[in-house]
């Protein structure tokens, strides 16, 4: 017991000294090699950064979440309903795996002049290529889940009179979960990425919007302090799944 308790406070704890010994490394090197901003600017000047414009990088992360979490909570019901769908209509599979393969064999940021051109440069485009992002990612997570299905569990229902909805809902289901919120926790990361390097091609605001303007100002530090927010706010939203998948799967 003592053990199983301990281990997550070592991990956190070498988690820490390694994130120290990385800044301290950093700022050492910027300093010592004397290297100019566009290079590698030191780590207190991306805090003093940071700091100088914590007003405009949270108006600016507060954009790219509200973005990131509508698109991601529509992707994942867009990826569960389609799974959904096939695991109740299994001829289904043939017309829209290959449909959605082929749609996301091409990157997202592909799409993003049409999705622009379509829904304009406001937050409607940035939700849309989130959710095209997450839906895939959700729709192969759970079907691998649905499919991972004991069969002879899915007989020994259907011979006590179990209807095709009643093996989903209360076998079905249960057993994908966890490759679901795997899935989900997954796409966390990529939904903010991809509405950041939207807002980067045209928005009104957002974390990608504020670097392209740092970019074209060369203020390079500026372009690392939004960095160091849409770090943190991925991590936040990572974790926040995280925590979900734990408290929903506490038997694992």
């Amino acid at each position: 017991m003592s053990r199983a308790i301990a281990s997550p406070s070592l991990a956190v704890q070498r988690g820490i000294l390694g994130a120290v010994l990385l800044i301290a490394c950093w700022e050492g090197a910027a300093r010592g090699l004397h290297l100019p901003a566009y290079v590698l600017p030191a780590v207190t000047d991306i805090l003093a950064g940071l700091w100088s414009k914590r007003a405009t990088l949270i108006d600016a992360a507060g954009y790219t979440l509200l973005e990131a979490l509508v698109g991601y909570g529509l992707g994942c019901l867009i990826g569960i309903g389609l799974a959904v769908a096939i695991a109740l209509v299994p001829a289904l599979r043939s017309a829209i795996l290959p449909l959605a393969t082929a749609i996301n064999s091409v990157p997202v940021v592909g799409y993003s002049p049409l999705i622009l051109l379509w829904f304009g440069i406001g937050v409607s485009s940035k939700i849309v290529m989130v959710a095209m992002a997450v839906s895939f990612t959700i729709l192969l997570s759970m079907l691998a889940g649905l499919d991972r299905v004991d069969r002879r569990a899915v007989d020994l229902m259907k011979s006590f009179g179990a209807s095709r909805f009643g093996v989903l809902w209360r076998l079905r289901l249960p057993t994908a979960l966890p490759l679901l919120l795997a899935g989900m926790r997954v796409s966390t990361v990529r939904s903010v990425i991809v509405a950041i390097v939207t807002e980067m091609l045209g928005a009104h605001g957002g974390l990608g919007w504020v670097i392209y303007q740092a970019v074209l100002q060369i203020d390079f530090v500026q372009v690392w302090a939004a960095i160091v927010v849409a770090s943190a706010a991925s991590l936040a939203f990572f974790g926040l799944i995280g925590f979900l998948e734990r408290k929903i799967l506490f038997w694992t």
